[in-house]
């Protein structure tokens, strides 16, 4: 008898029986559990940032939209109905693939997942379980000398979206994600602490937003952590790990992780065996409950999908993608930090830009990095940080606005930045005066009022003419005249500071500065407002 060697059978055994790498890190001892380590890998799925379905040409849906309406024949499993492979969210998965240095597999196949529930209407998923997109890689988290290895990266289906109707007794199906394009990240069990897993999460979200593939969006559902946690005393063999489903906060997970150390420690202590568990998490009561033990797991009866032929991609398609790459977080704080930067000005720029709006089918959105890029061509780079970070962001900030609600142009800002450069509007005092610094300019008084007066009103007008419609234009040095006045008048109008100042409190000085600067509106200079405040009160 001829026995037939089954090619996909060899990969499967093959992925299920391969040698596991023990995973080893230097002992790390924490106060909240002395004596234990804990282990931890995540799988992140992560929602395509695609306009269309993975396997159809239904739209993805978007948050809010009405239920059941961006669904295809195909998403809701009608029979006949085959597949259409999506080339942009192939694209997306390289690029993420090259972001954390996995190796992109010229060849890889479509497995059929079987199980039965209500959100899933062909009672199977599209996955790539035994043959993924891309294997290995690693990324770096943004605290410690940390790397998180990457297992593998894989294309499959979304399900549908359940909804318990608490009042009728009845879960309501959207089919609106039905068929959306996802991505599993599974990690290798390389964190040791809750810290560490809300680092990889966080750091893998910039990267997934920065080459445009993901918007990472935990509130909305299109990022979803399943957490495997375990716990071993220091030298021994891992523990039985148990998987925490359906994480959607980075704080939730923290919590989560947290609860189920400790839940595995009071097992062990009581000399009872930690059961092999896929577990929930009960935000209200800050802890885990089994949803089912791996003993009870379904057999999936995993397939080749008959209707879909193996993806084929070649070096070249590969490389064209890894050249059309944009930078990476770590390139890019690099890149700033260069320029001259502070480290923290550097973390708020990259804090800022990794929440920027994520277009479709891997248009990059314009955030925070490239608006900064823009305004420091030929001007100070510290000068423009200090605007962006202390005036527009605080600005928008008061407003309860974010970034990307920012009404001011590259040009508004840039011209306003040279105005201030250039005297023709005055600077900010309270920092001239208390800290003497003439080397930077800082965001001056006139220039807050017109940074504010474009935000409130989104004008499209020029700086240098709302400046002289508003009469915010800096006052001339020559014009001693008009500072003089507006110095006897802050004068009286604070005479004891007045008699403070006469007395040696040069520190008061200040406040008499300020008023200057506000009787002036801000147009007076508040370096010059100062020398004439000293020579009026040594008079």
């Amino acid at each position: 008898m001829l026995v037939r060697r089954c090619p996909w059978r060899f990969l499967q055994l093959r992925q299920l029986w391969r040698p596991r790498e023990i995973h080893t890190r230097e002992a790390i001892h924490d106060k909240r559990w002395p004596g234990w380590q804990v282990v931890i890998g995540i799988e992140v799925h992560a929602q395509i940032k695609s306009r269309r379905k993975l396997f159809s040409e239904s739209f993805t849906s978007r948050p809010g939209e009405t239920p059941n309406t961006t669904v295809s024949t195909f998403d809701s499993a009608f029979p006949g109905t085959l597949p259409i492979l999506n080339p942009k969210c192939v694209e997306l998965a390289v690029r993420t693939a090259l972001a954390l240095n996995s190796k992109v597999h010229h060849r890889s196949a479509f497995d059929r997942k079987h199980y039965f529930y209500s959100d899933l209407p062909a009672g199977y998923q599209i996955t790539q379980r035994y043959s993924p997109l891309a294997s290995g890689g690693y990324i770096r988290l943004s605290k410690g000398d940390v790397s998180v290895g990457i297992t593998q990266i894989q294309l499959e289906q979304d399900t549908a979206k359940s909804t318990f109707d608490g009042l009728r007794h009845t879960s309501l199906i959207d089919l609106n994600r039905a068929g959306s394009g996802l991505m599993e990240i599974v990690s290798e069990p390389d964190m040791r602490s809750p810290e560490e897993a809300a680092d990889y999460v966080r750091t893998l979200q910039a990267v997934l937003r920065c080459v445009g593939s993901s918007d990472g969006n935990m509130e909305q559902g299109s990022f979803r952590c399943d957490v495997n946690v375990s716990v071993n005393k220091h030298g021994q063999p891992h523990g039985t790990r148990c998987e925490i489903k359906n994480l959607n906060s980075v704080k939730f997970m923290m919590v989560a992780i947290t609860s189920e150390v400790f839940r595995h420690i009071e097992l062990l202590e009581s000399g009872r065996s930690v059961p092999q568990d896929t577990r929930g998490f009960d935000e209200d009561k800050a802890e885990t409950f089994k949803l089912r033990s791996k003993a009870d797991s379904p057999d999936y009866r995993y397939m080749p999908d008959p209707n879909i032929p193996p993806l084929l991609l070649s070096e070249e398609y590969i490389e064209n993608i890894r050249k059309t790459m944009p930078d990476l977080p770590d390139a890019t704080r690099a890149r700033l930090l260069n320029l001259g930067l502070s480290e923290r000005d550097t973390d708020v720029l990259m804090a800022i830009d990794s929440g920027r709006e994520v277009g479709f089918d891997g248009e990059l959105g314009k955030g925070a990095v490239t608006y900064f890029d823009s305004l420091a061509q030929q001007r100070d780079p510290r000068v423009v940080v200090n605007w962006m970070t202390h005036e527009l962001i605080g600005q928008l900030t008061a407003r309860k606005e974010t970034f990307s609600d920012n009404p001011v142009s590259v040009e508004q800002l840039g011209e306003l930045i040279d105005l201030v450069q250039d005297s023709k509007i005055t600077g900010r005092p309270s920092l001239f005066v208390q800290h003497h610094i003439h080397q930077v300019s800082l965001p001056g008084t006139s220039g807050k009022s017109l940074l504010k007066h474009i935000i409130a009103n989104r004008s499209s007008s020029a700086p240098s003419v709302l400046a002289q419609e508003l009469s915010l234009e800096a006052v001339s040095e020559d014009d001693n005249a008009s500072i003089r006045a507006w110095c006897v008048e802050a004068i009286e109008a604070l005479p004891e500071e007045a008699e403070a100042v006469r007395q040696g409190n040069l520190r008061v000085l200040n406040k008499l500065v300020g008023k200057v600067m506000q009787l002036s509106r801000g147009r007076a200079d508040a370096r010059n407002a100062r020398v004439v405040l000293e020579d009026v009160l040594q008079r």
